[in-house]
């Protein structure tokens, strides 16, 4: 080999790191945690109730006979806020949803639904996050279809989007 085609042997190396690098940004692997509850039984908890006459929510009310979307939000949560729409429409679907707020308060969360909807039959709370840990969920919001036997089948990361409600509700019809 000339000395000349030594001279390009860095810039080839050089050339080769950055196009290496750029893919890997480009193509970032995927950081979300997933529960490892998912195909298994509802973890025991219970979330008391978080506003007066609503019922709080506890593993002995899942698995009985019906599936259960089960929504761990927070009112100082922007992602939720642009979620609660979704909620309602999957409520009018049909699906049933409880909600488990975490590390919120009453007058908190009272106002979040009262600005951004309602969708939740149960609605408990974990202010030290709990129920949040024994599902192995990693943040809000956050959602998990429960089976009518009380099996999480189900586990979605983040704010549920309207482009998603089909992918929802088809997970809704599998744990039926």
């Amino acid at each position: 080999m000339s000395r000349r085609a030594w001279l390009l042997v860095p810039l080839l190396l050089f050339v080769g790191f950055v196009a290496a690098a750029a893919w890997r940004l480009s193509a970032p692997p995927d950081t979300s945690i997933r529960s490892r509850m998912v195909g298994r039984n509802v973890p025991t908890f219970t979330a008391a109730s978080l506003l007066p006459g609503r019922p709080g929510l506890s593993s002995t009310d899942l698995g009985q006979g019906k599936p259960r979307l089960i929504n761990f939000f927070a009112s100082w949560c922007v992602p939720c806020i642009a979620e609660a729409p979704v909620l309602l429409d999957l409520q009018k679907r049909g699906v049933v949803i409880d909600a488990i707020a975490l590390r919120d308060d009453s007058a908190a969360v009272r106002k979040f639904l009262a600005d951004n909807g309602d969708p939740f039959t149960a609605l408990g709370s974990d202010p030290v996050g709990e129920a949040q840990i024994a599902f192995g969920s990693s943040g809000v919001p956050e959602s998990f279809i429960v089976d009518a036997k009380g099996v999480i089948r189900y586990q979605h990361i983040g704010p549920i989007t309207p482009d998603q409600i089909g992918e929802v509700m088809a997970e809704w019809e599998k744990a039926q």
